[in-house]
């Protein structure tokens, strides 16, 4: 009876095999796309989030052209609104892109992408390969010049604006004022000097951010003021602060994980958008210093009338909305700063894509104001893009940026609209998508320009990269060969669960979309030692029993059920502290704490219930006289 009851002990329930065998089948499948290589790839959409989608014309030319060029390629196709172009090397990708960038002009976005090559069968299943981060995959690196010199003239012409205005409330006349030569101050000409000391005194007093002096040019007193230079640096901080965090909002907004966005320089911003799967749109969503103006329609002319003649009536301004013309009034009743919240939704009504708005950012009154007058009339909304260009003078680099109006929107106004309402009359949930996204992450302080954009590879170097693999094969094969010449068979079983260890880690890693870095191979190869321990810690237990006399049954039920308490503990505190690298870790940091965390989890799974079920199945239910596990002893079959 006591043999019988010990054997029991020492096998599962079939359920709980079927569920195991289950397990090992659905973390094949999901770490399977792993194995399949990228393809280097060409995207090309829209430059506009108010344009159409690639059309087959533009798929032929694009086909026309690299035949031209005799440059190969796999496919080309239109998916998800852009053309896709695979190739077979990055040597033709690249020659692809430079074709292609100067042939297409600015109205395509030519980005260079990575692409999977992941079975039909697969995909259905909602498998798909590990993100990896730049130093594994690479990815797209972007640098930014932000554009200072528009923020310190516009700094500049708001000094202008205020001090001519309290100049007028203090009754101190002055002759006139302009910019200085060097544009970071203004100069105030005065018909005498006592109404330039005047102005000294109040202005000195009221802006205390210039440097204000009291000089005399061509014989007539003037008041120069300049930007201090402290307040330049703090000027230029702020708008680098605020250009990093309105970027990395839109970062979080695309989805990227592992993305860094840092300072370079005084002026310059790099972003890492590692395994990145739609750079095109990223290029865009970056770059865009989008915005929405709502203007009420011109009644009082005719917009055929002003587009024949080319005279545009004073106070309005002549667009093209569905290919007609449209005379718009210039007064702007509400801008896009004045919006809090943009979410893209569905218009009840029409069941089209409609952008819901949230208003809270100042000049609601005015707005719901004129929509209150204008009940019944027709209110248009326009969006603003601020492109930047870059054009060579002289042999010098001038940017400039180039603002473009398109009106997206047309509406009657059915009553006053105050800090809730809908854009509605977009073209595509695209369009909505992406002018909700830039409305919802806020507009640039300053137009940005892109001064290098490139694919990368391993920031690390390739030579660093083959060390971590390396490291962790040579980690492997060490840990294989110990278990298996130490352990005999038990060692065998300890390898195979270390083979399904990786592959749950691999699978639950592609499931949840965690980016793989260095540091992350780190914590694998961390992961592959304290797997082991748990086994070892099984093992030596179970020959401890052997040398006390117990019998093999229940030498190896001891084993495992005594060293559980133990290694719940060891793994309990390591998984704690991974959870708080993980919390207050950045980067690199977080990525060896994902991988660690999963790890320590996955490999209790495969080295207690695992190893146990097949040692069952090795030696369960049947009588045993010894145990391979390394040791000589005289045992009793049981």
């Amino acid at each position: 009876m006591m043999r019988r009851v010990v054997s029991i002990r020492n096998q599962y329930p079939w359920w709980k095999n079927a569920l195991l065998i289950a397990l090992v089948v659905v973390a094949i499948i999901y770490a399977l796309p792993n194995l399949y290589p990228e393809d280097p790839a060409i995207q090309i959409s829209t430059n506009s989030a108010a344009q159409v989608h690639a059309t087959a014309e533009l798929e032929q030319q694009v086909a026309e052209q690299l035949q031209a060029a005799k440059l190969s390629y796999q496919s080309i196709k239109i998916e998800d609104r852009d053309l896709w172009v695979r190739f077979d090397s990055t040597d033709v990708q690249l020659a692809a892109f430079d074709v292609l960038t100067q042939t297409l002009g600015d109205d395509w976005t030519v980005a260079l992408n990575l692409v999977p090559s992941t079975p039909a069968w697969l995909a259905a299943l909602g498998a798909k390969p590990m993100k990896q981060g730049l130093d594994l995959r690479g990815g797209v690196n972007f640098l930014l010049e932000v554009d200072f010199a528009s923020v310190l003239t516009r700094q500049v012409e708001g000094l202008q604006r205020n001090a001519t205005q309290t100049l007028r409330e203090q009754r101190i006349r002055y002759a006139g004022v302009v910019q200085s030569q060097d544009g970071f101050g203004i100069v105030i000409r005065f018909r005498n000097a006592q109404d330039r000391d005047a102005a000294y005194s109040t202005l000195r007093s009221q802006y205390i951010q210039f440097i204000w002096d009291k000089e005399t040019q061509e014989g007539r007193s003037v008041l120069e003021g300049k930007l201090s230079p402290s307040e330049i640096n703090t000027i230029r901080q702020y708008t680098m602060d605020q250009t990093m965090s309105i970027l990395r909002n839109r970062v979080n907004e695309l989805g990227v994980g592992e993305a860094v966005v840092q300072q370079q320089g005084a002026t310059r911003v790099a972003v890492d958008l590692p395994g990145i799967q739609d750079a095109a749109r990223a290029k865009q969503i970056l770059g865009g210093t989008a915005t929405v103006e709502f203007r009420l329609v011109d009644y009082d002319n005719d917009p055929n009338a002003a587009q024949a003649s080319g005279l545009v009536p004073f106070g309005s301004s002549l667009y093209k909305y569905n290919e007609q013309p449209i005379l718009l009034r210039n007064q702007v009743i509400l801008s896009g700063d004045s919006i809090t919240s943009a979410q893209s939704t569905y218009d009840q009504k029409t069941a089209g894509p409609a952008v819901m708005i949230q208003l809270g950012g100042g000049g609601e009154s005015l707005f719901t104001r004129t929509t209150r007058d204008n009940i019944g009339n027709l209110m248009a909304i326009v969006f603003v893009e601020s492109k930047p260009q870059i054009k060579m003078v002289d042999g010098e680099e001038v940017r400039t940026s180039e603002r473009m109006e398109t009106v997206i929107s047309v509406a009657t106004i059915q009553g006053a609209l105050a800090h809730s309402f809908q854009i509605t009359g977009l073209r595509s949930t695209e369009e909505v998508r992406n002018l909700a996204l830039l409305l919802r992450a806020g507009a640039l302080p300053a137009a940005i320009y892109p001064v290098e954009e490139r694919t990368i590879g391993p920031t690390l170097g390739k030579e660093n990269i083959d060390r971590g693999i390396f490291s962790l094969q040579i980690g492997m094969l060490l840990v294989l060969l110990i278990m298996l010449v130490y352990y005999r068979m038990f060692g065998l079983v300890a390898n195979v669960a270390l083979v399904l260890n990786l592959v749950f880690l691999l699978a639950i890693l592609s499931a949840i979309g965690a980016t793989l870095t260095l540091p992350g191979i780190a914590g694998i190869v961390l992961t592959v030692g304290m797997a082991v321990d748990a086994n070892v810690l099984i093992y030596e237990r179970i020959r401890e029993e052997l040398r006390n006399g117990a019998s093999p049954q229940a030498a190896i039920y001891a084993g495992y059920e005594r060293a559980f308490a133990t290694i719940v503990d060891a793994n309990v505190t390591t998984l704690i502290v991974a959870l708080i690298l993980f919390a207050i870790g950045t980067g690199p940091v977080k990525g060896f704490a994902v991988t660690l965390s999963i790890g320590l989890l996955t490999s209790m799974l495969t080295a207690i219930a695992y190893t146990r079920a097949t040692v069952n199945f090795i030696y369960g239910r049947r009588q045993v006289k010894r145990l391979s596990i390394g040791i000589r002893l005289p045992q009793a079959a049981v």
